[in-house]
């Protein structure tokens, strides 16, 4: 197959490698930056840049850039883009995206599924994709009316080959709703924790719980607060949460009240164990 990549960050890098890792497919990649795009080509990452001239020889357009950089990229294409092609974007938010997308993939006749891969790094870029970034990660994807079997089986071998050990199926609106949590929040969490003034006399003093902690705050604060704010309202509702379940950890230290804090901290445990290992 051929496979045109849009934006060769660390997802669309990371698709890029696997993919040539792993499969015979031919590989056309296109990147904003040029020491990137001279990356791709020296390392073998890419077979040539992704133009107009090949966009209509593309079997799937994989899209790895902002929601809504990636909406207006296939607006702009759509006319390109042939009829048997299969478009995915990999955005990680996906109302705003297939909300975009889908009516342009309806009017010019080629299927889009929206689509999430859930694997990352704390550091971004070309130079930290890697050929096994997606190995055992899962591959979210919303399907619609419009979906049919054969392009889903046709998704499923693609994204097994280069390594993902399955496909998860949602709505955008559930994958909005529960990407507020599993992943937004825990950066909001982490961006925060790592203001405390501590944080910069704590040498000596830190171990596994800290590097936790603060991992995900090396961020990329222009893509981060895109997607934050086009998940708004289901982040907010988790940040409410979170911040009521803190308060309660504050009123008991500040009471001195040993039994209401173990009673959290117990609720805590049990939680975790019912919510599993990732």
């Amino acid at each position: 197959m051929n496979v045109g990549i849009v934006g060769l960050g660390l997802i669309g890098g990371s698709m890029a490698k696997s993919i040539k890792a792993r499969t015979a497919d031919t590989v056309w990649g296109v990147d904003l930056n040029h020491e990137t795009m001279t990356l791709a080509r020296m390392c073998g990452a890419i077979d040539a840049p992704l133009t107009e001239e090949n966009i209509p020889q593309c079997d799937i357009l994989l899209i790895a850039i902002r929601p809504a950089a990636a909406i207006e990229w296939v607006k702009r294409h759509a006319p390109l883009i042939a009829k048997s092609a299969i478009v995915v974007d990999l955005c990680g938010v996906k109302r705003v995206v297939v909300g975009g997308i889908a009516p342009v993939a309806e009017q010019y006749g080629f299927a889009y599924i929206g689509g999430h891969p859930m694997a990352g790094k704390e550091r971004g870029g070309f130079t930290s994709a890697t050929d096994d970034l997606y190995v055992g990660a899962s591959m979210i994807l919303t399907p619609d009316k419009r979906t049919d079997m054969q392009l889903l089986e046709t998704l499923k071998t693609f994204f097994l080959d280069i390594g993902f050990a399955g496909l998860t199926f949602s709505d955008p609106e559930e994958h909005d709703r529960i990407i507020a949590y599993t992943s937004q929040l825990a950066h909001i969490a982490s961006s925060a924790y790592v203001k405390s003034p501590e944080a910069q006399r704590r040498r000596g003093f830190s171990a596994g719980s800290f590097r936790d902690m603060t991992r995900v705050a090396r961020l990329d604060e222009d893509m981060w607060t895109e997607l934050f704010l086009d998940d708004a309202d289901y982040l907010t509702k988790e940040l409410d949460v979170l911040i009521a379940n803190l308060t309660e950890f504050a009123d008991a230290l500040k009471a001195g009240d040993p039994e209401t804090l173990r009673a959290l901290l117990k609720d805590g445990r049990e939680k975790k164990a019912t919510a599993g290992g990732n």
